[in-house]
């Protein structure tokens, strides 16, 4: 009698077990958010609609979780410092932290800075408006999580705000001044964070990588970096969170940072020291000593996304609680504590739930990933976004965070390349010179390829023997065969397509839902 394998079987239905698990923990959140807002604002005059905002926007933080915060902790996970179990305990925590004492300033650009609230006469369209477009975002949000598409909630929310004001008022309530520079941001935080990640890289190798003991580079440098991002975190957290119990200038919070920097780099210096006996002189000792700064730099990172990126849930519905609450559109009351709550909660479990799959795609589908490279990456992402969120600008955290994974890709190729046509060079020269001994020293000369680059080299050139010395035609066969792409090209295509399509498609969304919500509550 045959055997039937049902293991497939088996194994799917644990899958489908397991998703429908999520989506119950999912509803389970939004039906806690509608217990919430109905117990609390119950006697609120039309206190349907804020409960259908708070579910809206439970419903956006969701999905930002779920995509976003990848971003935040996939090349820590992909690099291997941190387990996917303590990087989502990790972001949950600063996630949510960030949102609640820092997101204030962001969330006031999103809710009354992309279109002008008193260009919409009547508080009741301002409220549909708000409602069609987190909808329309939310909406487009989970339509592309589902396909598998990076798209940038940034960019869903403030198409989705731009489509609803246009769809009630016409153009001409569109703030293009504060367009301009959002839009601006979004071409210049992805460049900003591949430039700041590539030079932190190409930095590290200069001084660490490229030296024959490199663990004994490290010892100086690691330290003055992990002070950088202490001075940057300790400058940020005081400008934001203690400015809520203090007036504390710009100046003075730097000056604070650099002390809290240096007293970072006293106590961190010691222990890389002791630490670097025990370690071997090579990339994968130098790794060893970021594991700590990484984990430290995805903190400070999710920090900064929740500060920056809670703004996309509750932006719109911290207008709708103020037009409710009997205040103007465009008023300028506090954002309540409880709105920031839910968008930091509902990020969260967004990504306890449904994160782990796109961390695993940031952390090591586009580029490999060793712990010092995540560590530029993730650097270079948090200054980015937290230099963004002080300046009230709504930047993509997926824009900043690919354009620093990208840019350790292709500066990585970059090197690369420059190595090859190095050996091609120095081959091509010495053609009518039949001692290899000879070539093999030259090529010692090439003091800027890692160790194992350098191996790989002689090892070629070894196997090649007598045949070292090349012509023309062969060089360009051994350039060939030594190119390497580092970054994946498809990604580069999926990624900009999805950034090109996502204002425009949230706007026309959140329109069709005003007009939608117009039609049915119009009396």
């Amino acid at each position: 009698m045959t055997q039937v394998d049902f293991r497939p079987v088996e194994k799917a239905t644990r899958s489908t077990r397991g998703e429908v698990g999520r989506i119950g923990v999912a509803i389970l959140f939004i039906v806690g958010v509608i217990v919430f807002t109905g117990a609390a604002f119950g006697d609120v005059e039309q206190a349907y609609l804020l409960i259908a905002a708070a579910v809206i926007g439970g419903y956006m933080a969701l999905n930002i979780g779920a995509n976003d915060v990848a971003n935040n902790v996939g090349p820590a996970v992909g690099s291997m410092a941190m387990t996917m179990a303590t990087a989502i305990g990790i972001a949950a925590v600063f996630e949510a932290a960030g949102a609640i004492i820092a997101g204030g300033d962001v969330v006031e650009t999103v809710k009354s800075g992309i279109i002008d609230p008193d260009s919409i006469a009547d508080p009741q369209v301002f409220v549909w408006v708000m409602l069609g477009s987190l909808l329309g975002a939310a909406l487009w949000l989970n339509i592309a999580t589902f396909m598998g598409a990076p798209v940038s909630t940034t960019h869903a929310i403030v198409g989705g705000v731009l489509g609803g004001g246009v769809a009630s008022s016409g153009w001409a309530v569109v703030n293009w001044d504060v367009m301009g520079s959002i839009a601006m941001s979004w071409v210049i935080s992805p460049l900003v964070g591949g430039l700041i990640a590539a030079g932190t890289l190409y930095l590290l190798k200069r001084t660490v990588l490229f030296h024959d003991r490199p663990v004994d580079s490290a010892t100086r440098v690691v330290p003055l970096l992990i002070a950088v991002m202490a001075w940057a975190f300790a400058t940020y957290l005081a400008l934001k969170g203690l400015s809520n119990l203090v007036s504390i200038s710009f100046p003075v919070a730097l000056l604070g940072g650099l002390v809290i920097a240096v007293i970072t780099y006293a106590v961190v210096r010691p222990m890389v020291i002791r630490a670097a006996p025990g370690l071997t002189q090579d990339t994968e000792g130098v790794n060893s000593l970021f594991t700590i700064p990484l984990i430290c730099a995805a903190a400070l990172l999710s920090f900064a996304h929740g500060a920056n990126d809670v703004a996309n849930a509750v932006g719109p519905l911290a207008g709708i609680v103020e037009v409710l609450d009997g205040g103007a559109a465009g008023g300028e009351a506090g954002i309540p504590l409880w709105v920031l709550v839910i968008g930091a909660l509902g990020i969260s479990v967004g990504l306890a739930l449904f994160g782990p799959k796109l961390i695993r795609t940031v952390g090591s589908e586009i580029t490999e990933l060793d712990r010092s490279r995540a560590f530029c990456i993730a650097l270079a992402a948090a200054l980015t976004v937290i230099v963004a969120s002080q300046l009230g600008l709504p930047v993509s955290s997926t824009h900043v965070a690919l354009g620093g994974i990208f840019g350790v890709g292709f500066l990585r190729e970059f090197l690369d390349d420059r190595m090859n046509r190095a050996i091609e060079k120095v081959l091509r020269a010495h053609r009518d010179d039949t001692d290899f001994a000879k070539v093999e020293g030259m090529l010692e000369a090439f003091r800027e390829a890692r160790p194992e680059d350098k191996r790989r080299m002689l090892d070629t050139l070894q196997e090649m023997g007598p045949e070292a010395v090349i012509t023309a035609a062969q060089g360009k066969k051994l350039r060939k065969a030594l190119k390497r792409q580092l970054v994946r090209r498809s990604h580069i295509l999926k990624i900009a397509s999805a950034w090109v399509i996502t204002v425009p498609v949230a706007g026309l969304l959140s329109a069709l839902f005003f007009f939608a919500l117009r039609g049915m509550l119009l009396p």
